[in-house]
């Protein structure tokens, strides 16, 4: 994938101011209510990141969530674990994963750059579906062109045990699948969703794959869903997925701060 220097170049030049929508702590849960699909993954006790339902069984990520980012090792799926709603030491749901399927084009590195950003997401099976009437699985959307208002739900390193939701922020520039949004995110928000807000409700359109600075302004990228997306639940309706008979990705390592090739900027995957 290609990020040309078209796009570069716009962010250069475009002086758009970073987003002012503060973050709203979803702490209690009246704050919390609406939100409860939203929930953290915890990773094989090293960390965690953000995920989403997209369906009663099914949980929407980052890619590189599934990698030990030392080791540069997949994570057994079995340890992985899905709290819904997670908020100050209790959850609306808790299950294990079942299985675990990355975009079968990304490659796992430390550090990602926009030439993985395309293909950084996946999809989680839940050992068993989550059928509470209080966690309703979101819908999917089409990518928001620039300009779009969008809105992020996210755990991170300060705010571990509730979620926050940054309700306003714009898409800065989309290209080749990738979305630049200035849009606050930090570690422990990779795979956060991304929701366009519109007449038919709140729709996760993309997902959190790093955050990156460019001319010194502090932005997140993410990817397109629809055709990863599909990509992804038809891997799990043919029986593909972590568990099966698969060779781990090469790993290269691109040093935190060290600059990536396309867009000019220093990335950071936000786990």
């Amino acid at each position: 994938m290609r990020l040309i220097a078209t796009v570069a170049l716009a962010l250069a030049v475009a002086g758009a101011a970073p987003a002012e929508s503060p973050l709203e702590t979803l702490d209690t849960g009246e704050k919390g209510r609406g939100w409860e699909a939203v929930g953290r993954l915890d990773m094989g006790g090293t960390g965690f990141c953000t995920g989403a339902l997209v369906a009663p069984d099914l949980v929407l990520t980052a890619a590189h969530c599934l990698y030990d980012k030392a080791t540069g090792e997949r994570f057994d799926h079995r340890e992985i674990t899905f709290l819904a709603g997670w908020r100050h030491g209790r959850a609306e749901a808790y299950r294990e994963i079942r299985r675990a399927v990355a975009h079968p084009n990304y490659v796992f590195q430390s550090g990602s750059g926009p030439r993985r950003v395309k293909n950084d997401v996946a999809l989680l099976e839940l050992a068993r579906p989550i059928r509470n009437t209080t966690v309703i699985p979101f819908a999917t959307g089409r990518r928001p062109g620039p300009g779009a208002e969008i809105g992020v739900v996210s755990y991170a390193r300060d705010r571990a045990e509730a979620p926050a939701l940054q309700e306003v922020c714009s898409v800065e520039a989309e290209q080749s699948g990738v979305l630049v949004m200035d849009c606050e995110v930090d570690f422990g928000a990779s795979g956060a969703p991304v929701f366009s807000f519109g007449p038919e409700g709140r729709r996760i359109v993309s997902v959190v794959s790093a955050k990156a600075e460019m001319s010194g302004r502090k932005v997140a990228l993410g990817t397109a869903l629809e055709g990863p997306l599909a990509l992804l639940q038809a891997e799990l309706a043919n029986g593909r997925g972590h568990g099966a008979e698969e060779t781990a990705p090469r790993v290269r390592r691109i040093g935190v701060g060290e600059r990536s090739d396309g867009l000019g900027a220093k990335f950071v995957t936000p786990e």
